[in-house]
């Protein structure tokens, strides 16, 4: 009988060393997942940390571009106007010229700047296509005489090979090859036939060939600057991202 209690005894006690070794198996565990919940929460914090800086940095791009001032359009036109004249022989005067007769600063590419080019080369050779008549008036050398009533021809004939030109570029916005060599034959025209007019009172040795080169000379540089406009309109249009059609 007392063995059987004892058995039973035996049977439920819990041996301490049994008890100490068990409570450390169970709670040893304990620090290694303390240590993974630490360290994903780091690694959680870290990255919501990054995609907060990620989005700051996102939004301020996106509000400096936004809020960044655009050219004004008068500044556009100038530099496009600086562009297309740097091809002439006189791009200062080309410059200046067209930033004059610019109004509303609409002119901002090649083929718009071109046409203000040829209206004022046309404005420029009209004024003076009455010099011829008005220095025969004055003339009573035969000869001064003959040469004039030739270049009073000459003159209206350029005037005449402008005005075909800028009637041809009335409405178009863009240039195709063949509207480029007919314009260009049309411009060297002109300025062959102010050129003739000079050379024959030159021959003739008249004393009006002075006066009619200093008048003549604004008419000169203005279809100069457009027959070189349309020279290198290929590269031109290229640097504007366009091209002939």
């Amino acid at each position: 009988m007392e063995e059987s209690v004892n058995f039973v005894k035996g049977y439920g006690k819990i041996d301490p060393s049994d008890d100490v070794t068990t409570a450390v198996h169970r709670q040893s565990p304990l620090p290694n997942r303390r240590r993974k919940t630490l360290t994903i929460a780091v690694t959680v914090t870290l990255l919501l940390f990054a995609i907060i800086i990620a989005v700051t940095i996102a939004a301020t791009t996106v509000h400096h571009r936004r809020t960044k001032p655009s050219q004004s359009p008068s500044l556009k036109s100038s530099e496009s106007i600086k562009t297309v004249c740097a091809v002439t022989q006189h791009p200062d005067t080309c410059f200046t010229d067209v930033v004059s007769v610019n109004s509303g600063n609409y002119a901002v590419n090649p083929v718009a700047i071109f046409n203000l080019t040829l209206q004022l080369a046309v404005t420029e050779l009209t004024n003076v296509s009455s010099l011829p008549k008005t220095l025969i008036s004055k003339s009573n050398d035969l000869r001064t005489g003959s040469a004039l009533r030739d270049c009073a021809n000459l003159f209206d004939d350029a005037v005449s090979q402008l005005s075909r030109s800028v009637e041809s570029m009335r409405g178009e916005s863009v240039l195709t090859v063949e509207k480029v060599g007919d314009l260009k034959t049309w411009i060297s025209a002109a300025m062959t036939d102010q050129e003739t007019c000079v050379d024959g009172l030159e021959e003739m040795g008249s004393t009006a060939v002075d006066e009619v080169k200093m008048k003549v000379q604004r008419s000169s540089v203005c279809m100069s600057n457009s027959l070189a406009i349309l020279s290198h309109m290929d590269e031109i249009l290229e640097k504007f991202g366009m091209h002939l059609h």
